[in-house]
C-alpha cells in the first residue's frame, strides 16, 4: 500500500480532524504517516517540498503556490476564528506596532492579516506562538500576535485585547476568515489526490459523529492545555468549513493570497 507523509499541527483542532486517517478508522487505498509540528515550521518546509500533504497558513499559499495544490477539506477558517493582537496595557492598534511586536511567524496568516491592518507596521520578533504570551507579559516585547488556543488564555496572563484581526477582516470583506488549508504535493497524481481529499472530508466527518474516539490523542499532543481550553478550541477552528471551504472560503482564500482588501 502506498504511503503518504502528512504534515500538521499538534494543536486540537487537527488531532481531532485527522485522528481517523491517521489511526487508520476509515477505509483509505493508501496510509498515511502524520508528522506534527508548528504552522510555521510547516510553512517554512513546504519550501523543500518535504510532505505528500501538509497543511500550510493561507499566508503561505503565495510562496508555494507551484508546490501544493489547496484541497477542499480539511481547512481552518470560519467566522469568529481570526488572531488577536494583545498588550500589557489598552491601546490603539497603532500605538501596539510602533512599538517591538512578537509574531508566530513570517507566513503565517496572522502575520499577514496584520500587515494589511496595520500597513505602518514596526518592528517585528518571530518566535514561537506559544512563547508569545509569556514574552508580552515580562516586558520582552511590547505587544504580541496570537493563534491557537492562547485567544482562550491571554487573560489568564494580564494582557488585554488590542484589536481581534478576524473581526476586523470580516468587517473589510464580509467573508469568512481564512486561516489554514490542507495542501497536497504538486507531483501527486490528480486521481490519488481526488482520493486523499475524500479521505480528508472522511476524517473530519467521522470526528464530529465520534467526537470522543481521539480525545486520548488530543490530550496527549496538547501540552499543558486544559481540556476546557482543548474543547473550545476544537469547537472553535473545527466546522462546517472543514468538510468542504465551500465558495465562499475560496473566495476568502483568493481575497487574502492577493492582499486584495478594500
Amino acid at each position: 500500500m502506498h504511503e503518504l507523509t502528512f504534515g500538521h499541527s499538534p494543536c486540537p483542532n487537527d488531532t481531532f480532524a485527522f485522528h481517523a486517517l491517521t489511526h487508520g478508522l476509515i477505509d483509505v487505498p493508501f496510509r498515511v504517516t502524520p508528522v506534527l509540528l508548528d504552522i510555521e515550521e510547516l510553512n517554512r518546509r513546504a519550501h523543500g517540498d518535504a510532505f505528500h500533504l501538509t497543511k500550510l497558513s493561507v499566508g503561505a499559499f503565495a510562496g508555494v503556490g507551484h508546490k501544493y495544490r489547496l484541497l477542499r477539506s480539511g481547512a481552518a477558517l470560519g467566522h469568529g476564528v481570526g488572531p488577536l493582537v494583545v498588550a500589557r496595557t489598552p491601546m490603539t492598534l497603532a500605538h501596539a506596532v510602533r512599538g517591538t511586536i512578537a509574531i508566530p511567524g513570517l507566513e503565517t496568516t496572522a502575520y499577514r492579516l496584520l500587515r494589511l491592518a496595520a500597513p505602518d507596521l514596526g518592528d517585528v520578533i518571530e518566535m514561537r506562538y506559544d512563547r508569545i504570551l509569556q514574552a508580552v507579559s515580562s516586558g520582552e516585547v511590547g505587544a504580541g500576535l496570537i493563534i491557537h488556543e492562547s485567544r482562550f488564555t491571554y487573560a489568564d496572563h494580564g494582557l488585554v485585547k488590542v484589536i481581534d484581526l478576524g473581526d476586523w477582516w470580516e468587517h473589510e470583506t464580509h467573508l469568512p476568515v481564512p486561516l489554514a488549508g490542507i495542501c497536497v504535493r504538486a507531483d501527486v497524481a490528480p486521481d490519488e489526490a481526488a482520493a486523499v481529499e475524500r479521505a480528508i472530508r472522511a476524517s473530519v466527518q467521522y470526528a464530529f459523529d465520534h467526537p470522543e474516539a481521539s480525545r486520548d490523542y488530543v490530550r496527549a499532543n496538547a501540552q499543558e492545555m486544559s481540556d476546557a481550553v482543548c474543547d473550545q478550541h476544537i469547537k472553535l477552528y473545527v466546522n462546517d468549513l472543514s468538510l468542504d471551504i465551500g465558495d465562499e472560503g475560496l473566495r476568502a482564500i483568493e481575497r487574502l493570497v492577493s492582499d486584495a482588501v478594500a
